[in-house]
């Protein structure tokens, strides 16, 4: 890990359907290869599929499943006197947003339809529930978190 400064943070040119640049951190994690249009595909089908399940806007039932994803609490470890420590602590706002992005496409690639625009759709309503593969997982994180507040002290 370079200590010399810090890593510039690249601006990312929003997607041409919703013009959001949201929508295309999701398809540049979801993409295979360097593959884009297929990406752009399959998430595109899936707001479609979201619209026709749910009655309601795909876009506005992707940025609640999103919303509903992110962690608030992660643990970091550090190293105090020869001893590793699990420290709870603040997730920073953009690693929120990756990490929830992370998980939704983990979990809907992990899921059992046939067609990758049937899981990212069934994984994005589940989300936008507060239930499915995801949602386990932020809880999974907030419960590491909650379990070693005793460690909070050593925050720095």
């Amino acid at each position: 890990m370079g200590r010399r400064r810090r890593a510039q943070i690249r601006k990312v040119q929003p997607d041409p359907k919703f013009n959001s640049i949201v929508i295309s951190k999701f398809i540049n994690n979801l993409m295979w290869d360097g593959k884009r249009s297929v990406a752009q595909k399959l998430l595109y089908g899936a707001l479609t599929r979201i619209e026709k399940l749910t009655n309601e806007d795909g876009l506005a039932v992707f940025e609640k499943a999103l919303s509903n994803v992110k962690p608030v609490l992660e643990v970091r470890p550090r190293r105090v006197g020869g001893a590793t420590y699990q420290i709870p602590m603040e997730v920073r706002p953009a690693r929120k947003e990756s990490l929830a992005i992370k998980w939704l496409i983990q979990f809907a690639r992990n899921r059992s339809e046939y067609r990758m625009e049937d899981r990212l759709a069934q994984e994005i309503i589940a989300a936008s529930r507060n239930e499915g593969g995801a949602i386990k997982k932020r809880e999974e994180v907030h419960r590491m978190a909650e379990a070693n507040r005793a460690f909070a002290h050593f925050r720095w």
